[in-house]
């Protein structure tokens, strides 16, 4: 067996794949995964210089929304998904909470991974009326059990965060709670090889 196939697979076709081949990729999945902190990071910080139009930049809103939640007193999981709930602005024009959501599903509540989801809604009480848009598109959750903590997330933490002089915690700050946060996922269709991160 050469070097190659110890730590590659050889297959050119999945339906080809061998356990010793899939032992190969889950070696090399175990280290990439591990990596997903410093990314995330690096992504974060792609929104720094870019304003769309804000009073401050989209890095500045996300560290202010953070910043509020944290001084709020929320848990870090809370203010991990307060920093990240912007990030798919870059990548999700259309649906920015959508990309968001889904990078923080596997490692977050139910509760704040509903919320990070559709605070888009929420938030467009403040401005869809402008844009021809329902204002009140949000009412079609009042039901729901976590609107609650939704409208507050809008209300207290994410619309208010466009102040250039408020508060502004850096990064470097952060950085620690969002390392344990996504440390390991809680659900995942390949939580068993995370597991054995």
């Amino acid at each position: 067996m050469t070097e190659t196939t110890k730590t590659h697979a050889t297959f050119t076709h999945m339906q080809e794949g061998t356990e010793e081949d899939w032992q190969a990729i889950g070696s090399h999945f175990r280290q990439f995964a591990k990596g997903l902190p410093d990314r995330i990071m690096t992504h974060l910080k792609l929104l720094e210089g870019d304003f769309g139009g804000f009073p401050v930049d989209r890095l500045t809103h996300c560290l202010q929304t953070a910043t509020r939640a944290h001084r709020d007193g929320k848990d870090e999981e809370y203010v991990v998904c307060a920093l990240l709930h912007d990030i798919g602005d870059t990548l999700g024009t259309y649906n920015h909470a959508d990309v968001a959501a889904v990078l923080l599903e596997p490692f977050v509540t139910e509760e704040n991974h509903w919320m990070v989801k559709n605070h888009a809604i929420f938030q467009g009480y403040y401005f869809f009326h402008y844009l021809g848009m329902d204002r009140d598109m949000r009412d079609q959750y009042r039901d729901h059990p976590h609107y609650d903590r939704t409208l507050e997330f809008v209300s207290k933490y994410d619309s208010p965060a466009f102040d250039p002089k408020a508060e502004t915690l850096p990064l470097s700050y952060f950085e620690p709670m969002l390392r344990r946060v996504l440390a390991k996922p809680r659900k995942s269709l390949y939580k068993k090889p995370a597991e054995a991160m």
